[in-house]
């Protein structure tokens, strides 16, 4: 079944606001297998949304659209929805409720504008809102369905996963599919695409692969749609095997694991702490850890030692070192580490310091050379990497790189 996105919003055209909204959706209806076959961004004005429409309404299985749902005089997808699918606004009391209860619970009183957002469309099957005022809408018209969404991402997330899927799913007869992600770091696109080179000619026919890279790793998607359920996963099972035998520790995990995830993971599994020393990453490393759930369970603390005065005074990081060596230097984090271990007495620590960029590099330490040390309390090693010459893409890698060296120890260790 295809399927189209459609997002609403002057912002979103003057580039005011990323369109996160329709990379979500593209994501979870491929997820459910449907092909999507447009995106698109359009203003707010009733031209716009009845030409789109059009367009759409009668060719896509599935039309999606967020955005253009709230109490102000510029939002009016509402009543272009009502108009275009032959109803007209009226005021549901449940919507009313759940609006007066967002509201009073915010120490406000319920006013016109808030009011308005009750108003909904007499042709649509009203789904409503759990996080907002704005609920979500479902039309029926030549063969297509389509739900209009609320653009606030948070709550479109939340009252797409929870309400529009399973109400989708009562009317809509789903194709069957399989997915699985798998999850590598540490080998550049280039080089895994060699390294599976076999593998890509020996994959049964139904399955299809895609490479998905990004600066914390590359992701491999394996996908097979139509047919048995079981059956497509369990050959696809198979297939990752077989990448697990290729690339061994260059897989971290898979679905919907992260690297800061399985750290966390390995972490909470050994009952063991981590703490960090970071320069360049300014605590990058530190706030991945701690966006995990839980993570006060394995994470104690981390110096954000940018300057060298800082290293030295608060790290314990020889003066005669960052002299001798300077302070991105295998000797500087060896000792960065050192006194992440001593300050938080932890039983791993993670340090970082590389001439992130864009200026600041040398003939010697070109900018994108990080120098990375994971500490025990049996012993310190430490690694160089040259990423790049883009300061935000050398701070993600460096950050993410650490995290991977220190998964590889942990699983080592336990093997």
């Amino acid at each position: 079944m295809n399927a189209q996105i459609i997002t609403i919003g002057d912002e979103i055209l003057q580039g005011q606001t990323l369109d996160t909204n329709a990379n979500y959706l593209a994501k979870m209806l491929t997820d459910l297998s449907f092909t999507v076959e447009r995106v698109c961004s359009i203003g707010d004005t009733k031209h716009s949304i009845v030409n789109t429409l059009d367009l759409s309404v009668g060719k896509y299985n599935l039309i999606l659209i967020t955005g253009g749902l709230g109490p102000t005089s510029d939002d009016i997808t509402k009543k272009v929805l009502a108009d275009y699918f032959d109803g007209e606004l009226v005021e549901n009391e449940e919507v009313l409720a759940d609006v007066k209860k967002f509201v009073e619970a915010r120490g406000f009183k319920l006013n016109d504008l808030n009011r308005k957002q009750a108003l909904v469309p007499t042709s649509c099957k009203v789904i409503r809102n759990p996080l907002g005022t704005a609920p979500a809408m479902l039309f029926e018209k030549n063969n297509s369905f389509l739900v209009s969404m609320p653009g606030v991402p948070f709550e479109m997330k939340q009252i797409f996963e929870e309400k529009v899927i399973p109400e989708l799913k009562k009317i809509m007869d789903f194709p069957t599919s399989c997915i699985k992600i798998v999850h590598t770091y540490g080998i550049p696109e280039s080089m895994l695409a060699e390294r599976l080179e076999d593998f890509e000619k020996e994959l049964p026919d139904n399955l299809k692969l895609a490479y998905l890279p990004s600066p914390e790793g590359i992701k491999i998607k394996l996908f097979s749609f139509g047919g048995h359920q079981k059956r497509l996963c369990d050959l696809i099972e198979e297939q990752v095997k077989k990448l697990q035998n290729i690339l061994g520790n260059n897989i971290f995990g898979f679905g919907d694991d992260t690297l800061e995830k399985v750290l966390a993971k390995e972490l909470i599994a050994g009952n063991k702490k981590v703490s960090t020393a970071e320069s360049c990453t300014g605590g990058l490393v530190g706030h991945k850890l701690t966006s995990v759930p839980g993570s006060s369970a394995y994470f104690c603390g981390g110096v954000v030692s940018y300057s060298n005065q800082v290293k030295i005074q608060t790290l314990g990081v020889k003066e005669s070192t960052i002299e001798n060596f300077g302070a991105v230097s295998k000797e500087t984090v060896i000792e960065m580490a050192q006194g992440a271990l001593n300050l938080f007495n932890t039983d791993y620590s993670i340090a970082v310091s590389g001439v992130a960029g864009p200026e600041g590099g040398s003939v010697d330490k070109t900018v994108g050379t990080t120098w990375i040390a994971i500490g025990s309390k049996d012993e310190i090693n430490a690694f160089v990497f040259r990423f790049g010459t883009r300061r935000d893409i050398n701070i993600r890698r460096a950050a993410a790189t650490a995290m991977h060296l220190l998964i590889n120890i942990i699983r080592k260790e336990k093997s």
